[in-house]
């Protein structure tokens, strides 16, 4: 079963907090053996995962607004439609 580039961004950034079970690390591992963009977006994320975990203390947890978070989700689903 395939997965949509949709659902590997998911898992992608699941991934990094340890949130997905081993058929989705399947169906990641083998959606990125054929997607070079979902392959780029995860060496990016895991980059991205790096720096703010340098850059990020305990007591000052980098959170994305919500109005951040939702225009990313518009943007998103706007490219699914186009």
């Amino acid at each position: 079963m395939s997965i949509s580039c949709k659902q590997a961004t998911d898992y992608i950034s699941k991934k990094e907090e340890g949130k997905i079970t081993i058929l989705q690390r399947y169906q990641l591992w083998r959606h990125l053996s054929e997607c070079y963009l979902c392959k780029r977006f995860n060496k990016q994320n895991k980059q991205i995962h790096t720096c703010v975990k340098e850059h990020t203390y305990q007591e000052h947890q980098i959170e994305l607004p919500q109005d951040d978070k939702n225009s990313i989700l518009m943007a998103l689903q706007n490219t699914e439609k186009g």
